[in-house]
């Protein structure tokens, strides 16, 4: 016995139905696990800030307001980590990017075995941080580091990597230059075998060279790539962890003896997880995340007045 089939005016309401509703289905999975893992804890976590939790704590702990964020205020460990993520991001991004500049300009052209070196430069990229940090402890180990060895043969002897500020950072920043730079290099190449050739072209037939080719062609073409680099870059340097962690060894969260290099990552995690101020490593955690949209906001309006500048 043969089976009637559905009325036009049905199919009709699920083929709207179907056309509205799967766009929304395909994209629902992200939004999902977004909401349980992104926004949910982000928003739990600003809950927490408020309140005064403890670690192993049961219940949902006493409401406090604003007052694990002004203590903070007059926390001189928060403002020593505020001032070293500061400068351990100035010292590891500026080089880091320059020298990913100058890499990606050397591998834009046509050398032997390009392809291996454009591989190679993405290899401390894929060496886990533990594995760098600890080569790089070795290195800059001050009783028989290859470091100090080799300063020492030009007259510079004794220098504390471990308990001194700046060479400490130094070393911290050493190790994450180190990683980030090929990556960023090849983010920097793709951007610029993306500039056309013609603009090359007309750069020599008047004369310029190599060098204002790559200043007056180059630089203002991947101007938004590196624009790019720098936000994310600010990004990494603001959250910078295990790097410091794993540096200090023994010391721990602490940054040291005297908290030389502990970032505010460091002090979060030491709060949380070390005091077990749940509470105040919360409001840690929101203040980054406001440092980091300030950041965010502040780099876009200059890549918008740039535009703005070139536009007009």
């Amino acid at each position: 016995m043969a089976t009637s089939a559905p009325p036009a005016g049905w199919r009709s309401r699920l083929y709207r139905l179907d056309t509205k509703a799967s766009p929304y289905a395909y994209i629902a999975p992200f939004f999902l696990v977004f909401a349980a893992f992104g926004l949910f804890p982000l928003i739990y976590t600003g809950w927490l800030s408020l309140h005064h939790v403890e670690l192993g704590q049961s219940g949902s702990g006493t409401w406090v307001g604003f007052d694990n964020y002004t203590s903070l205020w007059d926390n001189q460990f928060f403002w020593k980590a505020l001032r070293n993520t500061f400068t351990l991001g100035v010292i590891s991004t500026v080089p880091q990017l320059l020298m990913a500049l100058g890499l990606a300009h050397l591998l834009n052209y046509k050398l032997r075995a390009r392809g291996f070196f454009r591989v190679a430069v993405l290899a401390p990229y894929a060496t886990s941080i533990a594995a760098a940090a600890l080569v790089f402890v070795q290195l800059f180990n001050p009783d028989y580091g290859m470091i100090n060895q080799f300063l020492g043969h030009v007259g510079v002897h004794n220098i504390r990597w471990d308990s001194s500020k700046w060479p400490a950072q130094i070393a911290i920043s050493a190790i994450v230059t180190w990683r980030w730079t090929g990556y960023n290099a090849l983010i920097y190449l793709a951007a610029m075998q993306a500039v056309p050739a013609d603009l090359y072209e007309a750069a020599a037939l008047d004369g310029a060279s190599r060098w204002r080719q790559f200043l007056s062609v180059t630089i203002p073409s991947i101007r938004p790539t590196i624009f790019f680099t720098i936000i994310v870059s600010t990004i990494g340097a603001t959250q910078l962890f295990g790097e410091p962690l794993i540096y200090g060894g023994g010391v721990g969260p602490t940054g040291g003896t005297d908290h030389q290099y502990q970032t505010l990552s460091l002090y979060m995690y030491d709060k949380g997880w070390q005091v077990g101020q749940l509470g105040q490593a919360s409001a840690v955690a929101w203040v980054m995340l406001l440092i980091l949209l300030l950041i965010g906001a502040a780099q876009l309006l200059v890549m918008r007045a740039n535009r703005r500048k070139l536009g007009g």
